[in-house]
């Protein structure tokens, strides 16, 4: 029953990585052919890699499972932001990066600034990489777990759980490390195309399997009389309360995830963060011949990024018609296990092995992509500076593949830990301080990577430390990050203990269903916005510091 699964997942495991390897053979060794391939790579594949590097195993289950719940395409809005903050990256980042002929976007800074901010920057952006790559490492082990369930006809307990999630966060990791160590940034390209092409065939299949699952058209045609609700299907939200104030409508639309405003402004902030500072995206966006490439893969990768959310959005409201239509009273509630569910109780011998395949393809690509980034960004920025200064090319590759290995262990080991955690304290509030981290930080790398770019005075290296720590503590505290902390040291208790009530008394915390809560005075900002408010914050006080003629 299982033979085809299995045989398909080894047979895309042996493509990915014999592709991987090839792709590498018959090209100079040395820093510039290993991280960019000697700006060499056809514009098409490297629209395919950004494809593969954004859809992390985390948006091919996560997303349908906000179709599910949300039984709407409100989700989808916020990729049109990611197309206008694309035309903003290609017009206003590419060029200078392809001016000063930078392997790692973090020499821009040094060039503009100094060392100081160079190494913050780069700082800022190893930590967030190592810890948001690494949690969503467990993501597509979900799969794995329910896979093993449904085969040994029990659920599992917590510790075979821990065993299985970090065996198959091990393989994942370990397969992607041997193409990516070896073959470098054109290995990393060439085999996110292959697994752009298996989760877009993964992609088409579900949609029509759940189409015909629910009665194709007459069956949809039906399905008005299960998604009746008001926000089933809509495709904005503008999030306005007419019976209230401007002001309660600001906090309410600061609050809420899915909003037009949210689209429109907090998602434009956050893409040109994600595609214009981190240096795990724009690596690919650099290995194309010239900038007029690099800017045509990255815009078409935004315009395919609208269909591709929609698609999976999809998914998920087809799936909550399907189990309306079919009860199934063991269908999971968290949002990665639906689409998971699905897959291994739904669908054929085989198909179900390529939907797998689909999911671990995501996996791999959004990881081979993270650790060539975090390999290239540490080698050029502190390996080479501190270490290595008079080191050949050689040494300096070797140096760059022992970082991929050591990163690999690391991301490997965050995953594991992370699923650790969801196991035995799944109401712990760890996971949402991981899993959003970025929107902690990236506001404070594009503050400075704006200010470089827009101006040519402003902004001095002690200055911008000042202004990269202003808008983290900003965005902590709108984003409620010292009550969560809190929450992760206490987890669930009703035990208030002193501290809880010193501070309850004086205004900065609220209680409620065992956890601590931001008091009611402090408006909160949901994760579209964090990057938005971190960026405006670094920028407003990176600018009122001026360099010295």
């Amino acid at each position: 029953m299982y033979f085809w699964d299995a045989l398909a997942i080894l047979a895309y495991f042996a493509l990915v990585v014999g592709i991987g390897l090839y792709s590498s053979r018959g090209h100079g060794d040395n820093m510039r052919e290993f991280s960019v391939g000697s700006r060499q790579m056809p514009w098409w594949a490297v629209l395919a890699s950004i494809i593969a590097a954004e859809l992390s195993a985390a948006t091919f289950l996560g997303t349908p499972g906000e179709g599910y719940h949300l039984r709407n395409f409100t989700y989808v809005q916020l990729a049109i932001g990611t197309v206008i903050a694309r035309i903003i990256v290609a017009y206003l980042f590419i060029r200078p990066f392809y001016d000063n002929n930078v392997v790692s976007i973090y020499k821009f800074l040094q060039v503009r600034f100094g060392v100081a901010t160079r190494n913050a920057a780069c700082a800022v952006f190893l930590v967030t990489r190592l810890l948001a790559s690494g949690t969503r490492l467990y993501v597509a082990a979900v799969i794995v777990v329910l896979g093993y369930e449904m085969v040994h006809g029990s659920a599992a307990s917590n510790e075979e759980k821990v065993w299985i999630y970090g065996g198959a966060v091990l393989l994942v990791t370990a397969l992607t490390t041997v193409y990516t160590a070896a073959g470098g940034i054109r290995a990393v390209v060439w085999t996110d195309l292959i697994q752009a092409t298996v989760m877009g065939g993964s992609l088409l299949y579900a949609l029509a399997t759940l189409w015909f699952g629910v009665g194709g058209w007459t069956g949809w045609m039906g399905s008005g009389k299960i998604l009746n609700q008001p926000d089933d299907l809509i495709f904005f939200a503008d999030g306005i309360d007419h019976s209230k104030g401007i002001l309660d409508n600001i906090s309410g639309i600061l609050g809420s995830e899915y909003t037009i405003w949210a689209a429109l402004l907090g998602s434009v902030f956050t893409t040109m963060a994600t595609h214009g500072t981190d240096q795990d995206m724009v690596q690919r966006m650099l290995t194309a011949k010239d900038r007029h490439k690099s800017r045509l893969a990255l815009i078409l990768s935004g315009l395919i990024d609208i269909p591709v959310n929609m698609a999976f959005a999809f998914i998920g409201i087809l799936i909550f018609v399907f189990y309306q239509l079919h009860p199934d009273p063991f269908l999971p509630t968290k949002n990665p296990e639906i689409f998971s569910y699905y897959i291994l109780h739904s669908l054929p011998p085989g198909a179900r092995g390529l939907l797998i395949a689909g999911v671990l393809a995501t996996a791999m690509g959004s990881l081979s992509t993270a650790l060539n980034a975090l390999a290239t960004s540490f080698t050029e920025d502190f390996w080479i500076p501190y270490i290595g200064r008079d080191a050949s090319q050689h040494r300096i590759v070797n140096a760059v593949r022992w970082s991929t290995v050591v990163f690999a262990l690391l991301l490997a080991t965050v995953g594991t830990i992370t699923a650790a955690v969801v196991v035995y304290s799944p109401h712990a509030r760890i996971i949402p301080i991981v899993l959003g981290i970025f929107g902690y930080t990236y506001g404070s790398l594009l503050g400075i990577f704006l200010l470089g770019l827009t101006t040519k005075d402003r902004g001095t290296e002690r200055g911008n430390l000042i202004a990269m720590l202003a808008g983290f503590l900003a965005v902590g505290l709108w984003s409620g990050l010292p009550w969560d902390l809190i929450n992760a040291v206490r987890g669930e208790s009703y035990n208030i203990g002193g501290g809880i009530i010193y501070l309850a008394q004086h205004g900065l915390l609220t209680f409620a269903q065992g956890y601590v809560h931001p008091p009611d005075w402090l408006v909160q900002i949901e994760f579209p916005w964090r990057v938005m408010f971190g960026t405006l914050t670094t920028y407003s006080v990176a600018w009122c510091f001026r360099q010295k003629k």
